[in-house]
This record gives structure tokens, C-alpha cells and sequence, in this order.
């Protein structure tokens, strides 16, 4: 067995699925591959699910000189105001080189089009 990064199921049966082209089903699905991309370094799948309104031409992945570690997910709700709307708040913790371990804790907004899940934007706290 292949733990999925993201830490819900088997890697092949969760994030992988989206990451092979299917679309995630939800905005929790679609934030958790994405999380997983990070610890996998998939920039194309990242930039692809991000909106095209906020999406940034490059993040630079494959260029840090210093790749965090990235140590865990947990989702801290999944909200949907409207059917094409979605707001999720997850902590993720990493770890940038020796340092000590930190928690990002982020309050991200998504927008369904064409069937599709896309991050829009988030507010860290």
C-alpha cells in the first residue's frame, strides 16, 4: 500500500486519481491534491487547478533552492455557500530545511466551472 500524501486513503485511490486527469468530485478533494502536488513537486497539476484569475505563471518548484518538507494535512472544514462555491480550512505542517516545524493555516476558496474544481485564493493565518 501507497499512502496518498494528504494522509485520507491510498495513494492510487485518492490524490493520484485526480493527478492522472479525472476531476476531483469536490473543493476537499480538489485541496487535498493539491496539497499532495506540493509534496510531489507537481507544478503543471497546481497551475492546471489553479483559476485562471489568480493563477500564477510559475511557482517556482523545481528552482528552490530549499524544497520545504511537507509533514502533514488536516482539513478543518469544507463549506459549500452556493453549488459552484467552495470555501475549505485545512493546517498544513512543514518544515523548511533544519528549522523547526510550522503550521500554515489557510481558509481557501474554490469555484466550480464546466464540472471542474479550481482554487481561487486563500487567507493564511
Amino acid at each position: 500500500m501507497n499512502d496518498c500524501p494528504c494522509g485520507h486513503a491510498e495513494y492510487s485511490t485518492c490524490c493520484g486519481r485526480w493527478h492522472s486527469g479525472e476531476p476531483a468530485p469536490t473543493a476537499e478533494a480538489l485541496m487535498r491534491s493539491r496539497y499532495s502536488a506540493y509534496v510531489l513537486g507537481l507544478e503543471t497539476y497546481l497551475l492546471d487547478t489553479w483559476h485562471r484569475s489568480t493563477r500564477p505563471d510559475s511557482l517556482g518548484l523545481t528552482t528552490q533552492a530549499s524544497k520545504p518538507t511537507w509533514l502533514g494535512l488536516t482539513v478543518k472544514r469544507h463549506e459549500n455557500p452556493t453549488p459552484d462555491t467552495a470555501i475549505v480550512e485545512f493546517v498544513a505542517r512543514l518544515r523548511r530545511g533544519g528549522g523547526s516545524a510550522e503550521r500554515m493555516h489557510e481558509t481557501s476558496r474554490f469555484a466550480r466551472e464546466d464540472g471542474r474544481w479550481f482554487y481561487v485564493d486563500g487567507d493564511v493565518s
